[in-house]
């Protein structure tokens, strides 16, 4: 079986932000493996143990697998990552500034190191110095029986979960209904960018969550608390809140986003604490692996790129047409902000020419004995196709002086055909039927 120990670099002092860091720490490591458990947390040196055994042919077997450990690990403050075939074991190595816990028989690593390494034993370490007990070894080379009598039971218990000959129980670590983590900063902060160093720890705590409860984030807010000493106006701190058009659990990606806000943000007072919320969490469907070679995509898709552009420059600045079910052709595509989730629009088919480009505002033609002129006699081809309706859709138009709107409705009661000019190609026109039996024409696009 193999064991995982992590060693946090820094904790604070006050034992509920410490227990705090350790459940972050923990969330994380739940994306591995659902078997994860806190060891010790209010002392000295506490840890965050997995059992990775099961998950070994998930991720690729088990050097991937410590790979991508060791990878993400130093940016949520781990110092030290080793490996054991039992928790204790992985513990003991971890303290001793070992990694490969596999690298000796189990009884002759455990043997050599120090009683330091395991609290049980350490807590009698004056007793068993006069002893002359050093290492874990040399402890357990004691007379059973004695040790029983002299020390308590812990300590046997302990030496035999850390050698294998007894199974282990922890109160494993369960999976919080929703993502909320904190983090005091090492120093006070005074500008919005420089906390995205903190905001990437919390950051990579909330992508662990996710990947364990199989989602993705479609809102996240970050919210920061100013310092003690600060002027009265400034307040107790501020928040950000960053959207995406689809759910996803991206770090790089939510990272981005993140900074490109920040960059904007200006701070009252210096910033001593961060504080990261996931606000809304939609399911993700995983991506099932093909067993052909699939083409890799390199950089990133347009809908990142537009979402990153769109947080530097601002949502209306960036736009992408929408289609919507409308007939009338200067109504069917409308421009909305590319952050926005694009709303769902049934296909139809259309049985009809549909010109390439449009005019922004129909062209009245001249006509010629009832005949449409534009650059020459137009020759129509193909025709009519009746377009009608629209009474339902009502705007305000303002008046000369841009006062007392009057309403009115974009009804449309058109003949299009498809017609061809000598100097201008193919066209798009249409026949509108005037007041007093009068009728008029109109271009209104045209064909590439």
């Amino acid at each position: 079986m193999l064991w995982a120990a992590l060693l946090p670099d820094s904790l604070p002092d006050a034992p509920q932000p410490r227990t705090e860091a350790l459940d972050g720490l923990a969330t994380w490591c739940l994306q591995f493996t659902p078997r994860v458990a806190v060891l010790e947390a209010l002392l000295l040196c506490p840890a965050v143990v997995m059992e990775v055994e099961q998950s070994l042919r998930l991720f690729g077997g088990k050097r991937r697998l410590v790979e991508r450990v060791r990878e993400e690990c130093p940016d949520l403050g781990v110092r030290q990552l080793s490996w054991a075939p039992t928790s204790l074991a992985a513990l003991a190595v971890a303290r001793a500034g070992l990694s490969n816990g596999f690298a000796k028989p189990l009884t002759q690593l455990l043997d050599a190191l120090p009683i330091e390494t395991l609290t049980q034993v350490a807590a009698h370490q004056a007793t068993l110095a006069r002893l002359g007990c050093r290492t874990l070894g040399q402890v357990r080379a004691l007379p059973r029986g004695g040790l029983s009598r002299r020390f308590d039971a812990q300590l046997l218990a302990t030496l035999d979960q850390a050698y294998g000959l007894r199974p282990e129980t922890y109160p494993w670590a369960q999976l919080p209904e929703t993502f909320r983590a904190r983090l005091e900063l090492m120093a006070r902060v005074e500008h919005a960018p420089a906390m995205l160093f903190g905001a990437r720890r919390l950051m990579l705590q909330m992508a662990g969550w996710l990947m364990a409860r199989r989602s993705g984030v479609t809102a996240f807010t970050l919210r920061w608390c100013h310092d003690a000493m600060r002027a009265r106006t400034a307040g107790d701190g501020g928040e950000l809140t960053v959207r995406t058009a689809q759910a996803t659990r991206d770090t790089e990606h939510l990272m981005r986003l993140l900074a490109e806000h920040l960059g904007k943000v200006e701070l009252l007072a210096p910033v001593g604490d961060l504080e990261l919320l996931a606000t809304e969490v939609q399911s993700l469907e995983e991506k099932s692996l093909s067993m052909l070679p699939e083409a890799r995509q390199s950089g990133e898709s347009l809908a990142l790129v537009l979402e990153r552009i769109a947080a530097r420059l601002g949502p209306d600045r960036v736009l992408r047409p929408v289609i919507l079910e409308d007939h009338r052709l200067e109504w069917m595509c409308r421009w909305r902000p590319a952050p926005e989730p694009a709303p769902r629009v049934r296909s139809r088919t259309v049985d009809v020419p549909q010109p390439t480009f449009i005019l922004p505002k129909p062209l009245r033609l001249a006509t010629q004995a009832n005949r449409p002129i534009y650059q020459g006699v137009l020759q129509l081809l193909a025709g009519p196709h009746r377009v009608e309706g629209g009474w339902w859709d009502r705007t305000t138009q303002e008046g000369e002086e841009g006062e007392g709107g009057q309403e009115t409705t974009r009804q449309a009661s058109r003949d299009y055909w498809v017609a061809v000019s000598e100097h201008a190609g193919v066209l798009w026109i249409f026949q509108m039927r005037l007041a007093q039996d009068e009728t008029a024409w109109f271009l209104h696009g045209t064909f590439a």
